[in-house]
């Protein structure tokens, strides 16, 4: 019992501090606005601390593989996963929501009523906000949270350039090796405000946003809390059995839990980074792996969002009416999901903004999907992070190989005692099909030396006989002498 306080004692008083906050929420409803100052504090903390972090994490990562190879390997694995598993989000997302209309025809005007008409918005261009997603015009950009896509193509830039530069590259690596502990120190210093921060901030979600939410926004709420309860609990345990096997869910489900509450308290992806870092690394996932994935998921790698896009999509359906293509939908779901950035409550409006470009939708339809986005966005932002979580031993299985789990000091032990213990029964029972032979070959040798005797007994006394005064002839000239 002690030694689980001891390993779970922030997780049980972070959990506790959450509860606390929920429960101040329902009784005190909007009163709890008050709290909202202290919440702030603490997720200022933290999104002042993403950038630096998210920068050091990925250079220093990838400019400390020394194999050159590995970094195209783990970069091409993490890709290859993150589609695999936002595909999977996707289908379960459609196949949930096709067959139930998530707004009935007598809630539209109530739904419409509540918000103001928007004005009227420029449309979109794909390309121009693909460039802006992905690189930025000036270097200051970069320190802005808005723009963490290009951070991270500027970061896995600068570590491959690390790496290229091998000798002349070493003074700079090690002053950001330096700079990422000094980081990592930081936000443990941060994260003794947790408890107080994430409290308030829990009660405020709760009091405001628990007491206004329509019929249409309610059945949305509830169906899509259930899709993620189901999806955390089957589809991650599934992924976990692939990437180690049995062992792989033991050490999935003994170290979610706390990348689990902080992403449902924070709602934030990006606040989630050091914790879900460190609880991968506790799986067995390498440094490397680890160190780039989580990050990377942060930005491109979105199980929660991807369900909760095609939910917006299909709640604009039942509202607007009209027949849209499955392909449509899916194909939507995934390129309004790339452009979501790792932002607290509020974030994904060019999302928003893409799903009803793309689909044909009035722009004045946009506070309808801000509203869903913002009552979607714990039980979203816990599928997000814990999916990134996941992905890291998928990654880990495929780039390390099978025995990655195996790989760690404990368990390697065990796996030689077994070679050890197989090779000793091997040459037991060669030596065994070996002895029967011997004793033949002894026996026959015994009777030939039984034989022996019988016939060289003559000539053997004869030459004693003629040994004997030899020796007797040397004893006396000794003697003489």
């Amino acid at each position: 019992m002690k030694k689980f306080l001891k390993n779970y004692r922030s997780t049980l008083i972070l959990l506790f501090s959450v509860i606390l906050g929920a429960i101040i929420g329902i009784i005190f409803k909007e009163k709890c606005e008050v709290l909202k100052p202290f919440g702030d504090i603490f997720l200022n903390l933290l999104l002042v601390s993403i950038v630096p972090l998210i920068f050091l994490t990925i250079s220093t990562s990838i400019g400390k593989m020394e194999n050159p190879k590995r970094i195209g390997k783990i970069l091409g694995t993490i890709i290859g996963v993150f589609i695999f598993t936002s595909l999977v989000a996707c289908l379960v997302g459609f196949l949930v929501t096709k067959p139930i209309n998530l707004v009935n025809v007598t809630d539209t005007e109530k739904i419409k009523s509540i918000f103001e008409v928007a004005e009227e918005s420029e449309k979109v261009n794909i390309m121009e906000s693909t460039v802006n997603l992905l690189t930025v015009n000036d270097f200051s950009k970069l320190l802005s949270k808005g723009n963490i896509i290009a951070l991270l193509v500027f970061s896995i830039i600068v570590g491959i350039a690390i790496n290229m530069s091998k000798e002349k590259g070493e003074k700079f690596k090690e002053v950001l090796i330096s700079a990422n502990e000094v980081m990592q120190n930081i936000v443990k210093i941060i994260m003794y405000y947790a408890p107080i921060g994430l409290g308030c901030y829990f009660a405020y979600l709760i009091g405001t946003f628990g007491a206004s939410i329509g019929a249409g926004f309610l059945k949305t709420f509830v169906i899509y809390t259930v899709v993620c309860v189901v999806f955390y609990f089957v589809f991650y345990t599934l992924y976990a059995f692939m990437a180690g096997g049995k062992k792989g869910v033991v050490v999935f489900w003994k170290n979610v839990l706390a990348p689990t509450v902080t992403s449902i308290a924070t709602c934030s992806s990006a606040a989630s980074i050091p914790v879900n870092t460190k609880a991968a690394k506790a799986m067995g996932v390498p440094d490397d792996i680890a160190e780039t994935t989580i990050p990377m998921g942060t930005s491109f790698h979105k199980d929660g969002s991807i369900i909760g896009s095609v939910f917006k999509i299909m709640f604009l359906v039942c509202l607007f009416g009209g027949n849209v293509s499955t392909i449509k939908i899916l194909g939507v779901a995934l390129l309004a999901n790339l452009l979501i950035t790792g932002v607290p409550i509020g974030g994904g409006t060019i999302s928003e903004m893409m799903i009803l470009s793309l689909m044909g939708y009035p722009f004045e339809a946009l506070p309808i999907l801000t509203m869903i986005a913002t009552i979607i966005d714990p039980p979203a932002t816990c599928l997000n992070v814990v999916g990134d979580t996941a992905s890291s031993m998928m990654v880990a299985r495929i780039v390390e190989g099978r025995n990655w789990l195996g790989e760690r000091p404990k368990k390697g032990k065990k796996d030689k005692t077994k070679k050890k213990d197989k090779k000793a029964r091997e040459t037991k029972k060669e030596v065994v099909k070996e002895e029967p032979k011997k004793v033949k070959k002894v026996i026959k040798n015994k009777k030939v030396t039984k034989k022996q005797p019988k016939k060289v007994t003559k000539v053997e006394s004869k030459t004693k006989a003629k040994a004997k005064p030899v020796k007797k002839q040397t004893t006396k000239k000794k003697k003489t002498k």
